[in-house]
């Protein structure tokens, strides 16, 4: 069983597994990095971490703790000095890199979180510990937690990662083999919005159907809301995250009898912010559209001028074609 515990008030290790994304302003302008924290946290982010690369940065987690709707995580790079003001000013939890500290600083920054009771983060990548294989990073940050429990703490998550995806799974893997710690699962430098959204798809969806990952990262270049709806459609897509309109969409073929790709689209854009489990599904013709989506609370089988609607696979009614949005957004309101 997971160790389990909280950061702030967010449960971690439970069986549950939430949503992580970082800030990239400078942590120091606390009105621009506030604003992000609570961008992030209405995308639907439940953990917010933000860089403390100096005692400025240090300084301002107080500010930003008061502002913020979700707990912070302070990412400590180098300096224990900035990771014991962040802890002394309301830091939700730290993350720290055993690689890039010396021990005396690691000792001091666990003595402060055993006093304020904030958990750690271990986290450990391939390009900062000069490693060959994954399971020598999984191995590592381990014994880096070890040495932690030993000095006297143990809530501890740990994060072993790489920017390539099988490199990624097999060490996350190893690591879950080693200890019972939570696991914050994720790529690093995963890349752009495109590339990186399909990569850590598969490694973090790969990990997470094996029951490995109790909080995930979609790390994207660019705007960090963006990694938010990544780490969700993962999150949905693996079966975790139930309360969402999904819209099944048929790839279309020579029937095809109206615009599915459109219907499908506006669906989802206007459902996107109800948080209840339906399944709506658009299919292009009648042949294969009850059958397939058999399973659907309702949908649409296409026809040339008219279309039919239907709920739990059995015929409802038949609309004209520049009615079938109308109707599937109506069913969806009573629904």
């Amino acid at each position: 069983m997971k160790k389990s515990f909280l950061i702030g008030n967010v449960p971690i290790g439970d069986g549950s597994v939430t949503v992580q994304s970082m800030t990239n302003t400078p942590t120091y302008d606390v009105e621009k990095t506030s604003e992000q924290i609570a961008k992030l946290a209405e995308a639907g982010a439940d953990i917010v971490r933000v860089s403390v690369p100096d005692t400025e940065s240090a300084e301002a987690i107080k500010y930003l703790v008061q502002k913020s709707p979700v707990p912070l995580v302070g990412d400590i790079h180098f300096s224990s000095k900035s990771a014991l003001i962040a802890i002394e000013n309301g830091i939700h939890k730290i993350r720290v890199n055993p690689g890039n500290m010396k021990e005396k600083e690691i000792r001091e920054i666990v003595k402060k979180c055993i006093e304020y009771d904030i958990p750690i983060r271990v986290g450990i990548n391939k390009g900062s510990a000069g490693l060959k294989s994954p399971e020598e990073l999984a191995r590592l940050t381990y014994d880096s937690a070890k040495k932690i429990e030993d000095m006297g703490w143990d809530k501890l998550v740990l994060a072993v990662k790489t920017s390539n995806v099988s490199e990624t799974v097999t060490a996350y893997r190893k690591l879950a083999s080693l200890c019972d710690y939570p696991l914050h699962v994720g790529l690093t430098e995963a890349g752009t919005a495109q590339s990186g959204e399909i990569k850590s798809a598969i490694a973090i969806g790969s990990l997470l159907l094996d029951g490995i990952g109790n909080t995930v990262r979609v790390s994207l270049s660019g705007n960090p809301v963006q990694e938010v709806y990544a780490a969700q459609k993962i999150l949905r897509a693996v079966g975790i995250d139930k309360r969402f309109v999904e819209v099944i969409a048929c790839p279309t073929c020579a029937r095809t009898c109206f615009p599915v790709d459109e219907v499908a689209k506006s669906i989802e854009e206007a459902t996107k912010f109800i948080k209840k489990p339906i399944k709506i599904a658009v299919m292009g013709c009648v042949v294969n559209g009850l059958g397939e989506a058999g399973d659907a609370d309702f949908g649409v089988a296409g026809g040339k001028d008219h279309s039919l609607i239907f709920r739990n696979g059995q015929k409802l009614k038949t609309v004209p074609n520049d009615a079938i949005l109308q109707e599937l957004l109506r069913l969806t309101e009573e629904f």
